[in-house]
């Protein structure tokens, strides 16, 4: 099966690129320093994954 690039997640990075070192999320993109490397070889399911749990934290952090 072939996948749309229209259907692949853009990476949340926003180009804050600054890792909190309480929380251990980037201030920009509220990802961990695992998600942010692992974004180019994660695949379309995983993408939406990691883009839910940035929007639990960035909901958290305000």
């Amino acid at each position: 099966m072939t996948i749309a690039a229209d259907d692949v997640p853009a990476s949340p990075c926003n180009l804050v690129c600054t890792m909190d070192p309480v929380t251990g999320f980037c201030l920009g993109c509220y990802r961990t320093i695992g998600e942010i490397a692992g974004w180019s070889s994660a695949d379309t399911t995983e993408k939406r994954a990691i883009l839910l749990r940035v929007a639990e934290r960035e909901r958290a952090a305000r």
